[in-house]
């Protein structure tokens, strides 16, 4: 269980990010078009996994931002911004900011993937949602490198994340 803070608040995930060098966990998330994906289909390209609790809110809708201007200079990689959001909001949000270089996707049926990376919030208001999380992995799969953002209302080291690509 990971501790971390909402607005200063302690709170708390129900488990541990996978660790570095592990091959990541599968996982099946709805796109904006309700098409169902999994893991294997970004296999062969690296891909950096840019979770939060909601698009709509400041810090998430930045580091999607943030993710997508880069994305267009990383050579076989795929950014996934993945949250609990329905995939109608995600698709809302990037289509009026113009943002097509990430890939959205929704966790909102089971909320397993928050659940098998252990990045589910247990408490507060934000029961249920994702911490801010990034994963970066090479192309077979393996976590190269991870951050939980210790406060979530902080956005991620973006530097740190793409140089681990």
């Amino acid at each position: 269980m990971a501790s971390i803070t909402l607005g200063g608040n302690p709170i708390n995930t129900i488990g541990d990010l996978p660790k570095v060098g592990a091959k990541a966990p599968d996982f099946q998330l709805v796109k904006t078009d309700l098409s169902t994906v999994t893991l294997a289909d970004f296999a062969g390209s690296k891909v950096v996994l840019n979770i939060f609790p909601s698009i709509d809110t400041a810090t998430c809708a930045t580091s999607v931002r943030t993710f997508n201007a880069d994305a267009s200079k990383l050579a076989n990689t795929k950014v996934l911004c993945i949250s609990r959001d329905l995939p109608f909001a995600q698709n809302r949000f990037c289509g009026a900011e113009g943002l097509e270089n990430v890939i959205n996707l929704s966790d909102f049926k089971t909320g397993s993937f928050g659940k098998d990376y252990g990045l589910e919030i247990a408490d507060s208001a934000f029961s249920g949602l994702h911490s801010r999380v990034v994963i970066v992995l090479d192309e077979n799969g393996i976590i190269k490198y991870t951050e939980q953002v210790a406060e979530i209302a902080n956005e991620p080291n973006y530097e740190l994340a793409l140089a681990a690509l």
